[in-house]
């Protein structure tokens, strides 16, 4: 850790010197770690020569000009002070705490900012990406939810954007069943967007890569994206049209080499055109937590594994509901009457067990 409310010890000075090379304008995460590796450390590329730093890194006179300066040192020096007001972590590339599973990017941040206890993110962490549309259906928020809470159950980090619609679902079903849930932002980390999650982020451990006073920005969103497939072993897409920030995700997930979960939808609706193109394309089709457990090859704990002791009836209509079905596709498949289907229904709603989410049955 670098500095914590409270503390008064000084900051590591290589994480200094990477965070001042981090707020110095024009050097980006590829050209700090080209950088950081010609001269062996962040310390000693802020006392290199500046004309051997341009052959590195092509650097034009404007950003060597920046380097010799000293404001993005006082500027760093001034972030350390601001995050320990704020009660954050700062954690450095190749130091000590930062998820080795962002290595999987071709531009890992070179700083991250942190307010939480983060699990273990390894090479391939047990975490799950859980995103999609801002205005998703109620069908879509359910399954999220579910799935999420599932997950959770059976140990796996559920990682999100802490957006509206999905990503809000998501991490709420996740912590509410007990579990631990990580929130990407797309800006620092004292400026929630939206604003009504900001209780909602209380209850997660949050993460962004941008200093703290940095407010929400669209560029900034794709960016983001990228954290939440790197630091997941594989994406769940739930709703999105083809151009939405979800299949960004996706997108960043296979470059990173990571799976890709895909939830199917409704022939004719827009929302379901990007699930249904990852399918085309070979993504895992998701219906329940279980089938991401079981593609990972992970063990299936707690709920995500309960099948409850239910009458005859009440049990085949469950078993037919490993996927969700509509009123006719269990009439068709359970070879019961329509008074015993409707009886099982509502006895199964009334237990707990399903619920009817726009004509279509659910596994709760």
């Amino acid at each position: 850790m670098l500095y914590s409310a409270g503390m008064t010890a000084a900051p590591d000075p290589e994480l200094l010197a990477l965070l001042t090379l981090r707020l110095t304008p024009g050097l980006g995460p590829r050209r700090v770690e080209a950088l950081r590796r010609h001269c062996g450390s962040a310390q000693a590329v802020l006392k290199s020569p500046l004309m051997e730093l341009r052959e590195v890194a092509g650097l034009d006179f404007k950003a060597l000009a920046a380097i010799g300066s000293p404001e993005p040192q006082r500027r760093a020096q001034q972030e350390v002070e601001i995050a320990a007001d704020y009660g954050a972590t700062l954690l450095g590339r190749g130091l000590e705490g930062y998820p080795a599973a962002l290595e999987a990017l071709g531009d890992p941040p070179a700083v991250i900012w942190l307010r939480g206890a983060l699990p273990a993110l390894d090479t391939v962490p047990q975490a799950i990406g859980v995103v999609g549309t801002r205005k998703a259906s109620s069908y879509a928020l359910h399954l999220a939810a579910r799935i999420s809470a599932d997950l959770a159950r059976a140990g796996v980090v559920v990682v999100s954007g802490l957006a509206r619609g999905i990503d809000t679902a998501s991490h709420s079903a996740a912590v509410d069943a007990g579990g631990v849930s990580i929130g990407i932002l797309g800006s620092g980390l004292d400026q929630m967007y939206p604003a009504e999650n900001r209780e909602l982020a209380e209850r997660l451990v949050v993460i962004s890569e941008y200093p703290l006073g940095t407010r929400p920005a669209a560029h900034n969103f794709p960016m983001r994206n990228r954290l939440i497939a790197a630091l997941s072993a594989g994406s769940l897409i739930v709703e999105g049209e083809l151009s939405s920030g979800a299949m960004i995700t996706a997108t960043h997930a296979l470059e990173c080499g990571r799976t890709v979960f895909a939830v199917p939808g409704r022939a004719t609706d827009p929302l379901a055109a990007g699930p249904h193109r990852l399918l085309r394309e070979g993504a895992v089709l998701t219906e329940t937590a279980l089938d991401i457990l079981q593609e990972l090859g992970w063990q299936a704990t707690g709920a995500a594994a309960v099948t409850p002791d239910l009458p005859p009836e009440q049990s085949c209509v469950w078993e037919l509901l490993a996927e969700p079905a509509t009123l006719d596709d269990l009439g068709l498949r359970s070879g019961l009457a329509q008074s015993q289907l409707q009886m099982a229904l509502t006895m199964l709603q009334l237990g707990g067990h399903i619920d009817d989410v726009g004509g279509r049955y659910l596994r709760r």
